[in-house]
């Protein structure tokens, strides 16, 4: 039988309005993670935080101790929910996160937090190449508008870009509303 658990990835402080890197829609998105980690608290499955802290003083937004760097009160661990603190885009690299996985015996991972083209795309795919089953609920993620080449890209059309790309090889990519619905038809 699959096990799965939760990876709630980045979402921390400086991501919201107040912060020094605010996502577009960041509240709406917590919110819905944190929806989808109550389900996951009240199933009994494996719940795991990532906080991403930068290695220097002089970054742009997660310093080392800052309150910016901190969870978001939407989200905060719980008992013997562990956090994993992060230095790279990607969560597995130089963490213990696939050993808390391992661990658990954990073969499905259910992916929200931000940003979607960073940190949810380098987790979700290092995942499916390290043979997890990927889920991302994607209105339980955030971005913010993206420049290339000197034009804007919008938040909304980076988002999207990413969220189908992860669909097309590497994640069952579904919202809040229709996951909680199958995890409550299975129950």
């Amino acid at each position: 039988m699959a096990k799965q658990a939760l990876i709630l990835i980045d979402i921390q402080n400086d991501y919201f309005p107040q912060g020094k890197w605010p996502l577009d829609g960041v509240e709406a998105a917590a919110d819905n993670a944190a929806q989808v980690l109550k389900a996951f608290r009240q199933a009994g499955d494996a719940v795991i935080h990532v906080r991403h802290e930068f290695a220097d003083d002089d970054a742009p937004f997660f310093t080392p101790g800052s309150e910016g760097a901190q969870l978001h009160a939407n989200v905060l661990n719980q008992g013997n929910e562990p956090v994993v603190l992060k230095h790279f885009v990607n969560a597995f690299r130089q963490t213990n996160l696939r050993e808390l996985l391992e661990r658990r015996s954990i073969t499905d991972v259910v992916v929200v937090g931000s940003m979607s083209h960073m940190c949810i795309d380098a987790v979700a795919r290092a995942a499916a190449d390290l043979g997890y089953k990927v889920t991302v609920i994607h209105d339980a993620c955030a971005t913010c508008d993206q420049d290339f080449n000197g034009q804007v890209i919008p938040a909304a059309q980076v988002h999207g870009a990413y969220m189908a790309a992860l669909a097309f090889g590497y994640a069952s990519v579904v919202s809040t509303e229709d996951y909680l619905k199958a995890q409550a038809a299975v129950a």
